[in-house]
């Protein structure tokens, strides 16, 4: 084994430490604050060695044969705002999370925050791969643990694990061909020959599985239905980038050609899944799938983008992966309060939570204006951008389908909005109760966020600006 260049051990710290601290926390006392407490420490010490390892870079040569490969770590410019992202996300939801068995649950979020964190500061494409799989793990488990259909969990192990292995043929034979997997991030050049279309193919499914994008999105919204509200911030927030982070760090960068030849296809069904995520958000009952479908319809929209291969709609992209993150896993987490209040998901059951918890109320018009766009929130930011990227490439009518979906969002988030928070007061609900300190401190950072990208979100699309140089 070879060591390679300056020794930082803060990227690998970022991966091992929520790793090792979730592990420890299933032989600790079974006391559910103790639980709460400690994981809330380790994500948020986790969430400072992430926004210190920002240039950090470790790498332990341990394959030469047939290609080379690496234990290599450490953060592209756009994996660690993606990682930065994460953080966050993970540090509010285990401060959110009330569950029976809580301090297995919170060891689940955290194992499933340090191999994310593993996938987005690989640097080689067979760690790569092995954390794409090691995350489902978690998920899986929390989804037979927490969940009400054991069939749900296997759905979702299936789709994933699939485009896992999808992966997993394609990083080998990308390894035989170009002689590395030590590539992510590097400025090679792009892959070329006669099996390039099939890595190409191999890479795109596993992406397009784990975005979702439609048809291949079946999995998802059952997913997030069924899976308690702080995981499925964290899934939907985060882990339904590491497709979109594929595309941008290994299809843009060592197969731009099938990209291009293949941008027909990707903006179809990128168009597709967002006017099919926004009109079945429209008729939704359910509080929590309205909140997924239009995940479907925003996650099109910036697949478009990345297969226009504009570097404005991509910085759009960027910015939007960000912005999507914050106010899906505020929305979330917000639901997650009112079905532990009122017991219920359902519309038609909601009613009149505004006349008595305004804290509540505030919080979740804030994210739910933040998802339909409202110009001064770092939503609008990510969507003018991409827009116009979209219409530079040439592509008008798929900004024509963008800007139809994005009337459909305000539909369904003011009607989720309305019907939950303003409208008639049910009688026979429980008494309602507005948020905690705790709660709402749970919340308040992606709020701030969402405000402060919108205002200025230059440093973010600074990054990938650099990337796509």
């Amino acid at each position: 084994m070879r060591l390679r260049g300056d020794v930082n051990v803060l990227a690998p710290i970022a991966i091992l430490l929520p790793l090792v601290a979730g592990a420890l926390l299933f032989v600790l006392p079974d006391d559910p604050r103790l639980g709460k407490i400690y994981g809330t420490l380790v994500a948020f010490a986790t969430l400072v060695v992430v926004l210190l390892a920002r240039h950090a870079d470790w790498s332990v040569r341990w394959l030469a044969r047939p290609f080379t490969a690496a234990f290599h770590v450490g953060p592209t410019p756009i994996g660690w705002w993606l990682a930065l992202l994460l953080g966050l996300c993970t540090l509010c939801a285990v401060a959110a999370t009330n569950l029976p068995r809580q301090r297995s649950f919170v060891a689940q979020l955290l194992l499933l925050e340090g191999t994310m964190i593993g996938l987005f500061f690989a640097r080689d494409l067979l760690l790569f791969a092995f954390f794409w799989d090691a995350m489902l793990i978690p998920v899986f488990f929390v989804l037979l643990g927490w969940g009400s259909h054991p069939a749900t969990a296997w759905r979702y192990f299936i789709y994933n694990f699939a485009g896992g292995l999808l992966l997993l043929f394609a990083t080998a034979a990308f390894g035989v061909i170009y002689g590395s997997t030590d590539v992510i991030g590097q400025s090679g050049a792009p892959l070329i020959g006669a099996w390039a279309p099939w890595i190409f193919a191999g890479f795109a499914l596993a992406f397009l599985v784990k975005t979702p994008v439609w048809p291949l999105h079946t999995w998802m919204p059952a997913t997030y239905a069924d899976a308690p509200s702080p995981l499925v911030a964290v899934v939907s927030a985060v882990q339904s980038k590491a497709g979109l982070y594929g595309f941008l760090v290994i299809g843009l960068a060592y197969l731009p050609t099938y990209v291009a030849r293949f941008a027909p296809e990707l903006v179809v069904l990128g168009a597709i899944s967002l006017l099919y995520g926004a009109t079945v958000a429209l008729v939704q009952p359910d509080t929590k799938r309205v909140v997924a479908y239009s995940s479907l319809s925003h996650l099109g929209l910036i697949a478009i983008a990345i297969a226009t291969r504009n570097p404005l709609a991509l910085q759009g992209a960027l910015v939007y992966i960000v912005a999507h993150g914050l106010f899906s896993t505020a929305l979330f987490l917000i639901l997650g309060y009112v079905e532990e209040r009122e017991g219920t998901r359902s519309l038609i059951r909601l009613g009149g939570l505004g006349h008595a918890n305004p804290r509540l109320t505030g919080a979740f018009t804030i994210a739910a204006l933040a998802a339909l766009g409202l110009p001064g929130l770092a939503g609008f930011v990510g969507e003018i951008v991409i827009l116009s990227g979209v219409y530079q490439a040439g592509w008008t009518w798929a900004v024509i389908v963008a800007l139809i979906a994005i009337v459909l969002a305000s539909a369904y988030m003011l009607r989720l909005l309305q019907d939950a928070m303003n409208g008639p007061v049910v009688d026979d609900l429980p008494v309602r109760r507005d948020l905690t300190w705790i709660e709402g401190l749970a919340v308040a950072p992606l709020l701030i966020a969402l405000l402060a990208i919108g205002i200025q979100p230059h440093a973010i699309m600074a990054a990938i600006a650099g990337a796509v140089r």
